[in-house]
């Protein structure tokens, strides 16, 4: 058989965006790092205050975020109250309550990156 016969495979449309995994889907999903420029990385002036002035316009997600890591935290809490009072599970409360402590120290670092980012005054 020639390459006359063979069947051409279809180009992929370039205005079609790769489908993430699940993996990285979770991961956009829980931390929102990918959001954001970093300023340090840019050459000049220029790049500087438009990586600025991005990062500034996305901040305005970051409260989604602090309301997925609130209900995080409270599952966690929840289940460690639920390990520890009904199951009388110990180990399992601890790590439950260790992870809702976590979270917690999450949503301070999502508070205060959201606050300098929205209330800061352009130079």
């Amino acid at each position: 058989m020639t390459s006359e016969h063979q069947p051409s495979a279809t180009p992929p449309d370039p205005d079609q965006k790769p489908e993430l995994s699940f993996g990285q889907l979770l991961y956009r999903f829980l931390f929102f790092d990918w959001l954001f420029r970093d300023v340090n990385a840019a050459r000049d002036l220029y790049e500087r205050h438009a990586a600025r002035q991005h990062n500034q316009r996305m901040s305005r997600y970051l409260p989604v975020y602090l309301r997925r890591w609130s209900v995080l935290a409270a599952f966690d809490f929840c289940l460690g109250i639920l390990f520890e009072k009904v199951v009388q599970a110990t180990l399992l409360s601890a790590w439950f309550f260790t992870w809702s402590c976590v979270t917690v120290t999450g949503m301070v670092v999502i508070t205060v990156a959201w606050l300098f980012l929205a209330f800061a005054r352009m130079p």
